[in-house]
């Protein structure tokens, strides 16, 4: 497997962000559509696969080994996807671009992520795909959501931090290969890793979440704990708030050592 050099993958990156920044609204928005689907679509499968296991441990590897080949995935399509897109702080720093054009990317870029969730959610929830095991996957997706929505600010908050920085090594880990099996395993591992620790990603909870606030009626005896309200402050604020911080640590830090000018 061929691979680039850590600063030949970060001066890559630094040049690949600039150009992100320059992408127009619409085809910044389209991919990143696209992303919150590739995103959702794992959701999706993992939300299947585990809602009749009852052993904790056991649901976390099974979601952590599939939800993980969503990554590279959106890496290989060349879809937008916030959280991976916090790396672009490698661009500003590097002077390749600036504050306000990242702080735009990533701007309509959560927009998209946002739409495409909503709208895999929305069509799961309406056509029938919560009624597998007689209303037992919904009653499972209804819990999930409710217990990240539920959270404390600072645990969300602190748990997207962890998260990110291991997206956003992952990202950089991918982008080191030269060939398509090197970038999905490179993607592959460290999502693996965030999935089976139990860590918050703002995009994968966007899916997780309005799953359940699209079904909540249909499914839910008592839904006063699964609110839009709920959803935005206590699971979309902080843990977007926290993935933003971990991709500037992880993105400052690969930039200092790598880039830096010295002098």
């Amino acid at each position: 497997m061929k691979l680039f050099t850590p600063a030949e993958t970060v001066a890559n990156y630094a040049a690949a962000g600039a150009v992100k920044t320059q992408q127009t609204f619409g085809k910044l928005l389209l991919l990143g559509v696209a992303a919150g689907m590739l995103i959702g679509f794992p959701v999706c499968v993992t939300n299947m696969a585990t809602y009749t296991v009852a052993n904790a441990s056991a649901v976390r590897i099974i979601a952590g080994v599939l939800f993980a080949f969503g990554l590279g995935v959106v890496i290989l399509t060349g879809a937008e996807l916030f959280t991976g897109n916090t790396l672009i702080v490698i661009s500003v720093l590097d002077r390749r671009t600036s504050v306000a054009a990242m702080l735009r990317n990533w701007g309509v870029v959560y927009m998209g992520n946002f739409l495409g969730a909503l709208a895999l959610s929305w069509v799961c929830a309406r056509f029938g795909w919560l009624n597998a095991g007689d209303g037992a996957l919904a009653a499972y997706t209804l819990h999930l959501a409710q217990s990240k929505m539920s959270m404390p600010f600072e645990n969300a908050f602190f748990m997207g931090v962890l998260c990110n920085i291991l997206v956003t090594v992952a990202v950089l880990v991918s982008l080191s290969a030269k060939d398509a099996a090197g970038r999905i395993l490179g993607a592959w591992v460290p999502v693996m890793f965030f999935v089976v620790a139990g860590f918050s990603h703002s995009i994968a909870d966007m899916t997780y979440c309005a799953l359940a606030l699209f079904a909540r009626d249909a499914y839910a005896a008592d839904a006063s704990a699964l609110t839009w309200g709920r959803y935005f402050l206590g699971n979309m604020l902080p843990v977007t708030l926290g993935n933003i911080v971990g991709g500037l640590l992880v993105g400052g830090t690969a930039w200092y050592c790598y880039l830096r000018k010295k002098g």
